[in-house]
């Protein structure tokens, strides 16, 4: 199996279980995972739709999975009343983004994030430096304010600083991914990445992807793959492609990592649900960048 095809067979397979077991996902006002699951499951269905590579049936399962999330939150009208509610809370911000990036927009909503952001809700709270990126490239994916100084803020990231590659552990990893998603806006703009981000991670994105692929840490051996597709050429060797698709379920569900899952139906799709999120990013923009790329590259 090629590179090309893990990615295909990974994007394909993660969409179609997402949207065969999405009904178990519905919102709830009092548990904050729910906003989150939702915002994630958007953002899988909108990047599949802009990449423009999935075949007929996945694009359909995307549609579904966006309108399914939209409708949970209200259309927004549940957003809306979130950041009313949490004037200094940038998670509404963070998730519309999702949707307004497919163009499904409340205007109601953005009014109200257009007022409160003249007070740098941002500011108000102690956020981690990528965090910082995640609000601002929110706030430029729905176009509430002209684009922030997104290299200044990623100086201060791990991967602004070029820290020491060894003394990398699992949560600065999950940290150091995002800063590349947002940097980048998820593989949209590879050129959002410095010359020396790019060289670092040429060099040791591979050494750490075979650490997290040795110890069975699937879900940020899919997020690495993320990172190997928002760079200008991907450096990740085919293996680690066709090793995560060999991984995946036969119904499509990514496990988080070695240890077995759940059973039960809809214990199954939230504990696997953002692993297969994951699996559905990384097979779409793989393959895109790969069927858009020299031929060189399998």
């Amino acid at each position: 199996m090629t590179a090309t095809a893990a990615a295909h067979r990974l994007a394909e397979s993660a969409t179609g279980w997402l949207s065969g077991g999405i009904h178990h996902l519905r919102l709830d006002p009092d548990d904050d995972g729910t906003y989150k699951a939702l915002g994630e499951t958007a953002l899988a269905a909108a990047i599949i739709l802009r990449e423009g590579v999935a075949g007929s049936g996945q694009r359909l399962a995307a549609r579904d999975l966006l309108e399914h999330a939209w409708r949970e939150l209200g259309r927004g009208d549940a957003l809306y009343l979130c950041q009313a509610e949490n004037p200094a809370s940038t998670d509404p911000l963070e998730i519309y983004a999702h949707f307004a990036r497919a163009g499904l927009r409340h205007p109601a909503l953005e009014e109200l994030l257009r007022h409160l952001r003249r007070t740098r809700p941002e500011q108000t709270r102690e956020l981690l430096p990528n965090r910082r990126l995640a609000v601002a490239n929110a706030a430029r994916v729905t176009g509430l304010e002209p684009s922030a100084d997104m290299t200044a803020l990623a100086a201060g990231t791990w991967l602004g600083t070029a820290t020491a590659p060894w003394l990398i552990d699992r949560a600065t990893a999950y940290a150091m991914t995002h800063t590349v998603f947002h940097l980048t806006d998820w593989g949209a703009d590879p050129g959002g990445l410095t010359p020396q981000m790019v060289g670092y991670l040429e060099l040791w994105l591979p050494v750490w992807l075979d650490v997290w692929t040795e110890v069975a840490e699937w879900d940020l051996v899919g997020e690495l793959l993320i990172v190997d597709a928002c760079l200008p050429a991907p450096v990740c060797p085919p293996e680690a492609w066709t090793g995560l698709a060999e991984v995946q379920r036969p119904d499509g569900r990514l496990p988080r990592d070695a240890e077995p899952g759940p059973d039960e139906p809809g214990e199954a799709f939230r504990h696997d649900h953002h692993p297969t999120v994951v699996a559905a990013i990384a097979g779409t923009l793989g393959l895109s960048r790969r069927l858009h790329a020299p031929a060189t590259v399998s």
